[in-house]
């Protein structure tokens, strides 16, 4: 039986976004399919819309390699996000079922109670589950389109979900947006969804520096050792 294309696609992007494949790493065609147990054909398909998505690059001489995208690009799908996760919100206050609310409160009750014990191993993918239902109560098909490519996209850019830095706060904002959507208030959910993108925002942008910062003093050390090695030889 031939496996899908989207589903080797689905397993590549994960291991990009979770960091199995660090940017810039070659993707050998066969070697990705003997780690997925598929041919070579959905594995190039694959790849192809991983490009597209813009997870992976094809270089010269070396083909198909994970993407290293830019502070800048980082910085503006953060900025897109942040305009589009309150839209969600508010629209997800008008149009919600009592199915979306219920999966709502409990996806909130799970993980407050997971940040309060500091479990936080399963705060990104709650994290994630909250997000994506708030974007499926919004009934709006091209709004969850766009969030759900971009919320992995700069989960994988930044390497790290705001809701793990700060899960105690992230939890009480998540929980008081589900009040709002609850309460079919679409303002004040809007209003709710922008503060805490806000305080999301400043989250990636201090990892981001912490993350740059620490490649600089790695490779400091690593001139030091250099430095101390060359002495040596001589």
């Amino acid at each position: 039986m031939r496996v899908p294309a989207q589903s080797v696609c689905r397993a590549i992007r994960d291991d990009i976004v979770s960091g199995v494949f660090p940017r810039g790493g070659r993707l050998a065609e066969e070697q990705l399919a003997r780690r997925y147990g598929v041919s070579r054909v959905p594995v190039r398909e694959a790849l192809r819309t991983l490009e597209s998505e813009g997870f992976v690059t094809t270089r010269r001489h070396a083909g198909a390699c994970v993407a290293e995208p830019t502070e800048q690009e980082a910085a503006d799908l953060l900025e897109i996000r942040a305009l589009l996760e309150p839209l969600a919100a508010a629209r997800a206050a008008r149009h919600r079922t009592e199915a979306h609310l219920k999966v709502l409160r409990g996806l909130v009750r799970l993980g407050q109670e997971r940040a309060a014990r500091g479990q936080v191993g399963e705060l990104r993918s709650l994290d994630g589950w909250f997000h994506e239902t708030l974007a499926q109560a919004s009934a709006g098909s091209g709004l969850i389109a766009l969030l759900l490519p971009l919320r992995r996209k700069i989960a994988w850019m930044y390497a790290v979900e705001p809701a793990a830095r700060r899960p105690v706060e992230s939890w009480a904002e998540h929980g008081a947006i589900v009040d709002a959507v609850g309460r079919r208030d679409p303002e004040r959910a809007r209003a709710l969804a922008v503060l805490h993108m806000e305080r999301a925002v400043d989250a990636y942008r201090l990892r981001f520096a912490e993350r740059e910062s620490g490649g600089r003093d790695a490779g400091a050390g690593a001139g030091s050792t250099a430095g101390a090695g060359a002495a040596v030889r001589r």
